[in-house]
């Protein structure tokens, strides 16, 4: 059959394809080396060449099946939403959908070998719920991660602090994801606007995703958040907006709880009187404790060092700051680096591992991991895996 066949689609599916996409006409025509005429001609009348169906089905990251249905399937992320936009739920996007699907399947596949290992639960995940203190959380959250309380200070960067903590929470048995791509491909950035990070509850296998396209300060943040959702049991994806607290209680539970463990009540409150004689009192926090400066402003409100207007004229005059730019990590130009903590320590080993023993397929473990054989065979040594 010819690929030049004309056919007739439902125009609604077509448009819910390039709108779920976040595509407009004219960029899914440019994509596809139409007019941009063309593509709104078929979402009116819904005639359009089994090749062209392919290529949008290609452009829009859509499953080709269903562009054939007589109406738009309905998406749904497999785990809470927590993402609001003025108290409205968001669609996911397909590049959301495919990184938690992928996620979700790392994690099956880790729980089941954790298990046949004979690897014990881990007792901090669901260990509490909210209706104990953040307080409380935090501290369980520093010994299960064994950090001090003021380990953050100890750092003399962001970075230093950044890589701490995430090794911190790989040696204690989490799943450790940061990336801001799906997948490997680099052509399909995740978008910070969208979503900052998720984490997927499971006792022998939990997982935190973090969207490394956030800047650094917002990563250490989203971290310690995800991390918390990992110690109230409850999986989510989440979208942090810059100065409304959330409306739903966990997330408002996890905010407090994150704000807790990076910047501890009683440090804080000790280092406010010279933290105030700087001429940035919320930067002279965010260095201290490895925050941005918002976190910083949002943490003094919160504890009551300074007030509502306060907080907010601040927030209007740092909105053009290059603290509050969403600014990319640079992995240094090292694809090793990135592919570090875009597979994950823990996870990476156990698949090379497995793979070796011939517990797993090594098509599998290349699909698991998104490397190709070559590359793969290099990630022992690049990973220091011992056999």
């Amino acid at each position: 059959m010819s690929r030049r066949l004309l056919i007739t689609l439902e125009p609604n599916v077509l448009r819910w394809a390039r709108e779920r996409a976040r595509l407009e006409p004219e960029q899914l025509a440019r994509k596809m080396q139409v007019k941009p005429e063309r593509v709104r001609e078929w979402e009116v009348s819904g005639k359009i060449s089994m090749a062209q169906a392919d290529k949008v089905a290609h452009h829009t990251h859509t499953p080709l099946g269903f562009l054939y249905l007589p109406q738009p399937p309905e998406d749904r992320l497999p785990i809470r939403d927590f993402r609001t936009r003025g108290g409205e739920m968001l669609r996911p996007s397909p590049d959301l959908l495919e990184t938690v699907y992928l996620m979700q399947r790392r994690q099956a596949w880790m729980r089941d070998d954790v298990i046949e290992e004979i690897g014990e639960p881990l007792d901090f995940v669901g260990a509490f719920d909210g209706s104990t203190d953040a307080l409380e959380v935090a501290a369980a959250m520093r010994d299960a991660l064994r950090l001090e309380p003021n380990w953050a200070s100890r750092q003399s960067t962001w970075t230093g602090a950044l890589s701490h903590l995430r090794e911190q929470a790989d040696n204690a048995g989490v799943l450790v994801v940061f990336s801001g791509v799906v997948g490997n491909n680099t052509h399909r950035k995740l978008d910070t606007n969208e979503f900052q990070g998720f984490a997927l509850v499971d006792e022998y296998a939990p997982l935190v995703f973090v969207n490394s396209a956030d800047f650094q300060a917002a990563q250490m943040f989203t971290l310690a958040h995800e991390l918390a959702h990992l110690l109230v049991g409850k999986s989510g994806v989440t979208s942090f907006d810059n100065h409304q607290a959330p409306s739903d209680d966990t997330e408002q539970f996890c905010n407090r709880t994150a704000a807790e463990f990076l910047a501890p009540e009683e440090e804080l409150r000790a280092f406010w009187p010279a933290a105030g004689k700087a001429n940035n009192p919320y930067q002279a926090i965010a260095r201290r404790f490895k925050v941005s400066t918002l976190v910083a402003a949002r943490r003094a409100l919160d504890l009551k060092l300074i007030d509502t207007a306060t907080f907010f004229e601040f927030y209007e005059e740092s909105k053009t700051t290059v603290w509050l730019r969403k600014r990319p990590l640079s992995a240094g130009g090292d694809f090793w680096n990135t592919q570090r903590w875009r597979i994950g320590p823990r996870f990476g080993a156990a698949v090379v591992r497995a793979a070796k023993e011939g517990r797993l397929l090594y098509t599998e473990a290349y699909r698991l991991t998104g490397l190709n054989r070559v590359t793969f065979e290099k990630l022992p040594e690049k990973f220091e895996v011992i056999l």
